[in-house]
This record gives structure tokens, sequence and C-alpha cells, in this order.
């Protein structure tokens, strides 16, 4: 089959990439010239995805894949599928902002206009939404924008994303693929285009893009909530001067606890901002509510553990901006709240990550720390793999430790006489 993949970030090029190396025609679409320009080199925009560079340059090599900042163009070419996969921004409270979705639905909706006499072009949407977006918003500005009908003059599914970045090749490859259509016939050849490219996996067929939209906020809320309670778990463990580890790996060795592990933050574009759209759509849902502050508490409730070692205004490091080790992005990274939290106690943060130079902290609200210079505490906040070996050396003058992640060896602190302290464990 031929397709077009939009937006070819963290999610969409490795998805271009999975259509090409199954043997299909596809054209990845960007905004960004530079981002089209390197896939065009069948180079990868954006460090970090396995297996990413290789199948990149082979697709591109074979002339499978190529890429363009066209995207009414690339649909007018009368695709079997267009997948679409444009981020859905949302501001502090987690409120959509709806201004680049609706961009790229005007584009492929543009297209489809002219794709019409050729074929039916199937549109499939797999960037999370709240429930009904699919049926309610994105359908009638296709057909407004197309003066197609939906269901007759093009198709509409919802396929939720149900990947991991760093392994999202292994992830296509491992879940069941979901999808769902505005009517059956649409979903029908929605599961059997997703079939061809996905040989691995059962692609199910939901039953209507409400059902495939729910279910993707269900996943997702889950685990906020069960993270949630792993930090409810952890304080209490704090105040009882257990190790909460210890408590939920004997408690997970039975098969019907499934016990997340707490931590500083809840960060990343997904588990702090798909609660907020499953409470949108039920608004009276208690735990989801309750979860999302309680998570939200957290990088508080971490710098509270610095207790009384360090000195007024004391310069506290942060270690690790970025959300999560060994990627670089910073939404809803906890780093913010510790940051804030600091200042708030008239303490003086400082920040570093492997991921982000001095010019790149500053421009996200941080004042870099030069390594060497004393500092007189830390606060780990992602796990990057860097953060396990540190040794009191490396962080010179640090007082106490707070290891947000549980991913320190904290042994070396320990002789040197410097107490580490972790979310839900006795203070070494």
């Amino acid at each position: 089959m031929r397709a077009v993949v939009v937006a070819l970030g963290k999610i969409g090029l490795p998805i271009a990439a999975q259509l090409a190396r199954t043997g299909h025609e596809v054209i990845g679409c960007d905004v960004d010239q530079r981002v089209v320009d390197l896939v065009n080199a069948g180079q990868e925009p954006f460090p970090g995805e396995a297996q990413l560079a290789e199948v990149l340059a082979d697709v591109v090599g074979r002339g499978l894949l190529r890429a363009t900042t066209d995207t009414a163009a690339a649909v007018a070419t009368a695709p079997d599928l267009v997948i679409a996969v444009p981020p859905l921004m949302v501001d502090a409270d987690a409120e959509p902002d709806w201004s680049i979705l609706d961009a790229v639905v005007a584009d492929i909706a543009a297209g489809l206009q002219r794709a019409a006499s050729e074929a039916v072009v199937t549109v499939s949407v797999e960037t999370t939404l709240p429930v009904g977006t699919t049926r309610a918003r994105i359908a009638p500005a296709l057909a407004a924008g197309s003066g197609l009908l939906a269901g007759t003059g093009f198709h509409v599914v919802f396929s939720p994303e149900r990947v991991f970045s760093g392994r999202i090749f292994q992830d296509l490859a491992t879940y069941p693929k979901l999808v769902g259509g505005l009517d059956a016939a649409g979903e029908a050849r929605g599961v059997a285009l997703y079939e061809q490219f996905l040989p691995d996996v059962e692609v199910r067929a939901m039953g209507g893009a409400e059902a495939a939209e729910l279910t993707k906020l269900v996943e997702t809320t889950y685990r906020d909530v069960n993270i949630a309670l792993a930090n409810e778990f952890a304080r209490h463990a704090d105040a009882l001067g257990l190790d909460v580890q210890q408590v939920i790996d004997a408690a997970n060795s039975q098969p019907f606890s499934h016990v997340h592990r707490p931590g500083v933050a809840v960060g990343g574009h997904c588990i702090p901002v798909y609660p907020r759209f499953y409470l949108a759509g039920d608004p009276d849902a208690v735990l989801p509510a309750v979860s999302r502050s309680v998570n939200e508490a957290m990088p508080a409730y971490a710098v509270g553990l610095l207790g009384d070692d360090v000195p007024a205004a004391g310069r506290v490091l942060i270690l690790g901006v970025a959300y999560r080790g060994g990627v670089k992005e910073t939404a809803f990274s906890g780093a913010f709240g510790v940051r804030d939290e600091l200042l708030a106690r008239g303490l003086h943060p400082v920040a570093a990550d492997p991921l982000y130079d001095a010019g790149e902290l500053a421009a996200l609200g941080f004042e870099p720390w030069l390594p060497g210079t004393p500092i007189d505490a830390v606060v780990i906040q992602a796990d990057h793999r860097e953060y396990a070996t540190l040794t009191p050396v490396d962080v010179p003058g640090a007082r106490v430790i707070v290891d947000g992640r549980g991913v320190l060896d904290p042994a070396p602190f320990t002789a040197a006489g410097v107490p580490v302290r972790r979310i839900g464990s006795p203070a070494r």
C-alpha cells in the first residue's frame, strides 16, 4: 500500500519507518525543514530510539520513505492510509491547545479534496484525545475542508499509539493495535490496513472510535492512579522507617498485585496529561483527580527530605531536568516543581543534566551548575544512568543527597558520612 504519516516526531517517524520496512511506499510530512532534510538523508533527527538510525538508512536508501513539508500535496497523491500523529499541546493545567491538530487536519482535508477522484482514503489519528474528539471535531473538520462525506468520500479511525520512546519498534511488535472507526466499514478498512504493516500483533477492532479513545485514557489514568498509590505507600513507609520498595516487591510477588514504583515526579507528555483528558469527560470521577494531586505534590515532598541539613540560602543541585532518564524531553518534568519548591524555601537551586548544555538549561529557567563548584545538597530528579556511579567527589560539599529515583549507589556517600535519602526508604 501507499501511506502518508503526518508529524515526524518521536512517535510518527518510527511509525513511518515501520511502514517502509515492511515494504510499503511512505511519504512523511513535517513542518520542520530540518527534520525533513535529515529524513531524506536517511539520518535520524533525534537520538535515543533503538534501531531507528539503521532502519531509516535502509528504507530511505531503497526509496521506500521520503519526507516533505507539504502535507496537502502528500495526501493528494491518494494514499491508502494517512496516519496523523501531531502533538496535542496543553497548558500547565493540561487544557488542550487545538491549534496544531486543527492545522494538520486542515492540511489533510485539502489533500483529500484533490485525491477524491482516485481513492477513498482512510485517515487514522494516533494522537491521544479526549473521548468524542474523532467523531465530533476531526471528522467534521475533514468533511468541511474537503467537501467530502465521512464514510463515503473518506474514512476516519482512531488508533492510539501504545509505545514507549526508546523501544518503539519492539512495542509495535508486542502490543495489540487498537482501531476504532466511525462506522463498521471504515473500521474494517482501518484494521485491514494496519494488518499490512504490523504482521506480528493482533489488530483489534474496537467497535467505535470512542471505545478506542477511552481505552488509551484508561491505560494512562490507571498508571497515574497506581503511581499515586505507590507514593502514598512510600510516604507512610517513611513515617514507619520501612523500605517501601522491599514491601512493594514482596506484595508484587503474588499475581494479584502490580504496584508501581514511587518517585519524585510523574512527567512526560502522557501520564500527567491524559488523566485530565479523562476528567474532562467524567468530571465527577474521584480517584483520577486525587491521584493527580498526590503525584503533583511529590517534588515538594522530595525537597522536604533534605530536612535541616541545608543552611539558609544554601545551594541545592538538581540532577536531571529531563522528565526521565535517557530522554531529552522536559514535558511536565519534576525538575520544575523541585526548583520552585527550593525557591519557596529560600534555597538557591542550580541544575545539571547530561543531555542539556548550559544554554539549554538557562532557556528552561534553570541556573546551570558548573561541575566542581561546591554545593550544599543534591536532589536527583531524573534516573540518568550516569548518576548510578556518582561519588562525593562529583558533588563537592554536599551534606545530604535526596535520590528521588532510587538510582544512586549510596555506599560511597555513606562511607563519607553523607546521608542518602530515598522516597519510601529509611535514611541511610
